[in-house]
């Protein structure tokens, strides 16, 4: 029987029998075949010992490829609990999955894990790999593996097993003396897990459920090269410097109170904050041809049934009812313009209409889920939606793609991933809408020269989207606009215009955020800038410092002078030496204060110090005051 191997360069290798990913590899060369991890067969990532039994295409995985990673993350995450049962082994191991730049595996244990234990373990990973033990996998039917891992006292395995429906077969992956329940793939041996690190370990509930029993959950990290485990764990001790909520703290922005768990107690500076980012917003709003709106908080149940959000939604919504009807705090905006737009009759001359709202939304989050004000169950939107034609929509999003571009410029982000997020398995509409939706989103990046990725079934459920990426400072990517384009919402609530042919017809609702939640926007701009926050933002501008009370009726013109060019201006008449004036507003990273002696008291000056210690010299107050405002203006 021959078996024909398609390869991605197109080069076809035939065999006269059924072969392993790791054969062909080896078939092509010795040198593939050493840094083989896995296969690609058909798309599915497989183990290098899997069988080709029939034509197929292959790419061989190696730790160069984001398959690739995975596969290494997947098998550090087991031999972190290989290790575990060598050290404790009436440990009970339960899942271990991949995620972001690693993996993690929730124990059950009697005791808390310490640092020293996790240094233990992790020294005992390494020896482990060093064994370069092989990993097997084998297939055992369900209640066979169930009965296995009782046998183990692995009874947490064995409700896994339970809960798969009867008469399937599980795999299970060995390596060494230690056996796991897994879909793989893995790496062929352990000698291929070289580089990665132990983080912490946090408390975490059985399936994810606060009523389960609490597990402890060993978090790691896994790389391809010792450059890159080093590369990662840099930038995590930068991102620490850079934590909103400590920065929040320090720079007294605002705090976090379990009074309302998942909601946002904002200071006076960090309302400032909150308005300098909501206005200029505004303004692109205003000069964007956008129609503000404001819409009630609480929507009846039945408009979210007609939406189609009770039904697909339901689990994220905060609830109530009054005199038996129910309602529920908006998670989000979109309904709420509909019923504006339907207010009164439109006509195809009326759109695109394009209706914006800093709208409040409320989202309930799970408590291990919130962190800090970027993931937060109430938060406020630069929401807006465009009621337009099939045939505008494409023009709509390319002029939308450029907005965006230099809404982020402003902010000092100026690279940006494009994804286009297609059909969820679970979704509302007809597959002609998504056909037409989907193709939409793409020929507008293409239009507007933007190269992207496609995330298969990662579509909202009433419509795809594009989503768009930031890379900050630190290499960090966070997720923050959106374009999703949605054929259903309109028709389901009713939303019609006048077509130049005098029928009613159903307009496409284009849902778009540019910033997305301000709040979690504002923690990335903290932490993109590590909390010194480019002039036009900072809460504080301009701190004018006396040197001694001598100086205190000029200091106050001077900040007069200044405020009323709209600068925002601190006074600090304080009887303390200059120096710990300018220390303390220096670690409040303030950009420029202002020293006032009684030289530049009777020279009419300023001695001015940028942030960063910069010694900028005697100045005009006049000049100072041009160039502050030259800054400010160019978003410096």
């Amino acid at each position: 029987m021959s078996v024909n191997i398609t390869l991605p360069d197109g080069a076809v290798r035939s065999f006269d029998h059924p072969v392993t990913v790791a054969e062909v590899a080896a078939a092509i060369g010795p040198g593939l075949a050493k840094v083989a991890l896995a296969g690609k067969v058909d798309g599915r990532v497989v183990d290098t010992s899997h069988r080709i039994e029939q034509d197929a295409r292959l790419a061989i995985v190696t730790d160069k490829d984001a398959d690739g990673l995975d596969v290494l993350r997947h098998s550090t995450a087991h031999l972190l609990a290989y290790a575990v049962k060598e050290l404790f082994p009436d440990a009970q191991v339960t899942i271990g999955p991949v995620i972001e730049n690693g993996f993690y595996y929730d124990f059950a244990y009697k005791r808390p894990f310490t640092p020293e234990d996790l240094a233990a373990i992790e020294q005992r990973m390494t020896e482990l790999a060093r064994k370069d033990e092989r990993v097997e996998r084998r297939v055992l039917p369900r209640d066979e593996a169930v009965a296995y891992f009782k046998s183990l006292g692995e009874h947490y395995k064995a409700e896994i097993i339970g809960s798969i429906p009867a008469g399937e077969d599980v795999s299970l992956y060995r390596e060494g003396g230690f056996e796991d329940l897994c879909r793989g793939p893995h790496v062929p041996s352990t000698g291929r897990l070289k580089h990665f690190k132990l983080m912490k370990v946090a408390g975490a509930y059985w399936r994810g459920d606060h009523r389960n029993e609490q597990l402890q959950r060993i978090y790691g990290t896994a790389w391809a090269s010792k450059d890159e485990l080093q590369k990662y764990l840099t930038m995590l001790e930068e991102a620490e410097k850079r934590d909103h909520r400590k920065l929040g703290r320090e720079l007294d922005l605002f705090h976090l109170d379990e009074h309302s768990p998942g909601t946002v107690f904002w200071h006076p500076k960090g309302w400032t904050l909150w308005q300098e980012v909501e206005q200029y917003m505004r303004r692109v709003y205003r000069d964007n041809c956008y129609q503000e709106v404001k819409g009630p908080q609480i929507l009846d149940k039945a408009l979210w049934e007609k939406t189609g959000h009770w039904q697909k939604y339901r689990e994220n919504m905060f609830t109530t009812e009054s005199e038996k009807r129910d309602y529920a705090l908006k998670p989000m905006n979109c309904p709420g313009h509909i019923l504006i737009f339907k207010q009164g009759i439109k006509s195809y001359r009326d759109l695109p209409l394009r209706y914006g709202e800093f709208g409040q939304c409320h989202r309930n989050e799970p408590s291990g889920g919130l962190h800090g004000i970027m993931r937060v169950r109430g938060f406020t939107q630069d929401d807006g939606h465009i009621f337009c034609t099939e045939e505008q929509i494409l023009d709509e999003c390319v002029a939308y793609t450029e907005l965006l571009q230099k809404v982020y410029a402003d902010f000092d982000f100026s690279d940006i991933i494009y994804k286009v997020a297609t059909r969820p398995e679970a979704r509302i509409g007809s597959e002609e809408s998504w056909d037409k939706a989907e193709a939409a989103l793409m020929q507008s990046l293409e239009r507007a020269g933007c190269a992207f990725e496609i995330s298969p079934g990662e579509g909202a459920f009433y419509g795809p989207k594009i989503e768009y990426t930031l890379k900050d400072a630190i290499g960090r990517q966070w997720q923050c606009g959106t374009m999703q384009v949605d054929f259903s919402m309109p028709e389901r609530l009713g939303a019609e215009f006048v077509a130049e042919d005098s029928s009613r017809r159903h307009p496409v609702m284009l849902h778009r955020a540019i910033v997305g939640s301000l709040e979690r926007f504002i923690g990335i701009l903290i932490e993109q800038h590590a909390g010194a926050l480019p002039v036009w933002l900072a809460p504080q501008q301009v701190v004018v410092a006396s040197i001694t009370d001598a100086q205190a009726d000029y200091a106050r013109s001077v900040a007069k002078a200044l405020q009323k060019q709209g600068l925002r201006v601190q006074l600090d008449l304080r009887n303390e030496k200059i120096t710990y004036k300018i220390r303390e507003h220096s670690l409040q990273k303030v950009p420029f204060i202002l020293v006032v002696g009684d030289k530049e008291k009777a020279n009419g000056t300023v001695a001015v110090r940028a942030r960063g210690n910069q010694d900028l010299g005697v100045m005009a107050l006049a000049g100072f005051a041009e160039r502050v405002l030259a800054d400010i203006a160019r978003k410096a």
